[in-house]
């Protein structure tokens, strides 16, 4: 380096080129003051080690954003570890109690946009509605997940908990928790026979029976239903949040096999078109950005099923300028599809155009292996519906198939003639296994639940038959009534005439139990 009459600095072209050794030599200082300054950047060989400082250090930070690429050396199983919380408790399995500082963090900034649940928490808390309610929990276990347990725990629940997916535990979280003294088992990457391992542990805990359920999934209340029938049939009620897990329920109901009482929560309004809706409007680029880096703009994809969830992935597909067709059995989401402007398509015609393939059906073999076999090369194929039936991820797994695997949750899926498709989560929901979800939409389902599990648990009896409920319409707008100062938002209220005018109550609720948003 040299010094120009402005006494700027300039580079002096290296004498051998690139191809020497060190590439230190070729570089020439005008005095030792250049010098000096120089050697107080690295090297070549020292930025390498800060490259590996800088990599080692935003992988052992437990955001959000790491908490899906956690490359924690220790590959032990939770289940072979001894570990026990501050407190002496050991009643709980988790990848790392010591994690739970960072996991504090993280349930900190999720109750920072949970303000309604936590409004709810205040009112109730000194009431304790939920005293005496022992609850057993199955569900995605994230830092939203955490306002929504210890919301429970003040108002006077005992909480056991597990997680409804193999890979949407935040492993910071899960050790909170357990260190709170709420008894978590869950990691991320459990294996088959782990997920099962901890919905029993979660249950099966001497000198203590859950009297209420709640269920994203239906796997919690299968296992109950089928291993421990005494338990089912004392329990005061379920509560089910998912397509998938109240499909199972009115199954039980039409089957005259459902004993107890349970909420539909995921056909709630407040479920329905915030939660599917609009969380998954942008989660769904969110986890396809964090996973491929894809860019949307141009590309050709393909929506399988046009609810709620669909709605929300072509709504925001879309507007990023990619190519969208869906498809659908239902008439009425078709014509509604039609009108928002998608072509509705049969998935064996555009098969083989298609750059990006999304299921949210909840339904099982919507995308099948001779679908597969006639994709294109490259295409990303993933799942945003709660079940990993949808993709027929079991006939990938054959001896003629490579399976690569990318990074946390990324596969290439290799076929004989070199063709690569592009599995995420391996076929798994996508936005809580490969990313994160919006947290104030969850504060409105997670108030949703809290209602729902305090009226079955406090229903007088006979209120509640052994059947399958949706949450009443004064539920539902109440939970939206807690959400208005978050936007500044006045309500207008009815004056006597008006509401007479109406036939309403000045109160609400407001519509029909018809009436469809």
């Amino acid at each position: 380096m040299e010094k120009d009459r402005q006494g700027t600095m300039t580079y002096r072209k290296p004498q051998y080129g690139y191809g020497h050794r060190h590439g230190m030599e070729q570089i020439q200082f005008a005095n030792a003051e250049d010098k000096q300054e120089f050697q107080k950047y690295p090297t070549k060989a020292g930025r390498r080690s800060l490259s590996r400082s800088i990599s080692q250090s935003s992988t052992d930070s437990y955001s959000s954003a790491a908490s899906y690429s956690d490359s924690s050396d220790d590959e032990t199983s939770p289940r072979d570890k001894a570990q026990a919380n501050s407190k002496g408790s050991s009643d709980f399995c988790v990848k790392n109690v010591k994690q739970a500082e960072f996991g504090r963090r993280e349930i900190e900034i999720a109750e920072q946009d949970m303000s309604a649940l936590i409004s709810l928490r205040k009112r109730a808390q000194a009431e304790k509605p939920l005293a005496g309610a022992k609850i057993v929990g199955c569900t995605h276990i994230t830092a939203q997940t955490a306002v929504l347990i210890e919301t429970l725990v003040a108002l006077g629940a005992q909480c056991r908990w597990t997680a409804c997916n193999i890979y949407s535990t935040q492993n910071e979280v899960a050790a909170a928790l357990a260190e709170t003294g709420v008894p978590v088992f869950a990691w991320k990457g459990e294996s088959e026979d782990d997920f099962w391992w901890c919905i029993d542990r979660c249950v099966n805990k001497e000198g203590w029976q859950a009297n209420m359920i709640l269920d994203d999934g239906g796997d919690l209340t299968h296992w109950v239903y089928k291993k421990y029938p005494s338990v089912f049939k004392k329990a005061q009620g379920i509560v089910e949040e998912s397509v998938t897990g109240v499909h199972r329920l009115y199954q039980l109901s039409k089957a005259g096999k459902l004993c107890v009482p349970a909420m539909n929560v995921n056909d709630s309004v407040t479920k329905q078109k915030f939660d599917n809706l609009y969380c998954c409007r942008e989660s769904i680029l969110d986890g396809l950005k964090r996973t491929t880096d894809v860019m949307f703009g141009g590309k050709q994809v393909v929506v399988c099923g046009y609810g709620e969830v669909g709605k929300g992935c072509c709504s925001a597909l879309k507007a990023m300028g990619a190519i969208v067709c869906i498809t659908e059995i239902d008439p009425i989401c078709a014509l509604q599809g039609c009108m928002d402007g998608f072509r509705v398509v049969k998935l064996n015609e555009v098969i083989r155009q298609m750059d990006i393939v999304i299921t949210c059906t909840g339904n099982k073999n919507v995308v099948t292996r001779e679908q597969l076999d006639r994709i294109k090369n490259g295409c990303i194929v993933c799942n945003m519906g709660h079940s990993n039936t949808e993709i027929d991820v079991a006939s990938l797994r054959s001896p003629e198939l490579t399976w690569e695997r990318v990074r946390s949750q990324v596969d290439h899926v290799i076929w004989p003639d070199g063709k690569r498709v592009i599995l995420l989560a391996e076929g798994r929901l996508l936005n809580l296994s490969c990313s994160t979800v919006p947290t104030f939409v969850l504060s409105i389902t997670a108030t949703t639940q809290a209602l729902a599990l305090i009226e079955l648990f406090n229903a007088p009896e006979g209120r509640y038959k052994q059947d399958v409920y949706l949450l009443p319409k004064k539920m539902d707008e109440y939970v939206a009534s807690l959400h208005m100062p978050n936007f500044d938002a006045h309500l207008t209220e009815l004056s006597d005439e008006q509401a007479k005018y109406m036939g309403l109550n000045k109160n609400g609720p407001f519509k029909p139990n018809y009436y469809r948003y």
